[in-house]
């Protein structure tokens, strides 16, 4: 079945850059919503942005428009989460997603649409 695997994350300061990677195996169709989750301690897994597999729409949290860009490189089966001008707010551990769906997203950002999830890969933002 679906298995996804994060990596990419680490340590870095106040508007710097990072990207994460998620590699996706045991699925070989282009209808899959995969997306980036993050949660800080104490608080709710948030999403971050989603991008459906088949035609590369893309979704975002306002909290990280014109800072993240996903995409999904289907030759790799993997999808990227650059994110530039981070700060200490983005600091969580980062999680990939995937839902089986046919067409769109209907709940993007919606943790409880997924039902694959990586084991996470930690950011922190100083």
């Amino acid at each position: 079945d679906v298995q996804l695997v994060e990596s990419g994350g680490g340590s870095v300061q106040a508007g710097g850059s990072l990207r994460l990677s998620c590699v996706l195996s045991g699925y070989t169709y282009n209808t899959l919503c995969m997306g980036w989750f993050r949660q800080a301690p104490g608080k709710e897994r948030e999403g971050v942005a989603t991008v459906y597999t088949g035609h590369g729409l893309t979704y975002y949290a306002d909290s990280v428009k014109d800072r993240f860009t996903i995409s999904y490189d289907s030759a790799k089966s993997t999808v990227y989460l650059q994110m530039n001008s981070l700060e200490p707010e983005d600091t969580a551990m980062y999680y990939c997603a995937a839902v089986r769906m046919i067409g769109f997203c209907p709940s993007p950002l919606k943790n409880f649409a997924y039902n694959f999830w990586g084991q996470g890969t930690q950011v922190t933002v100083s």
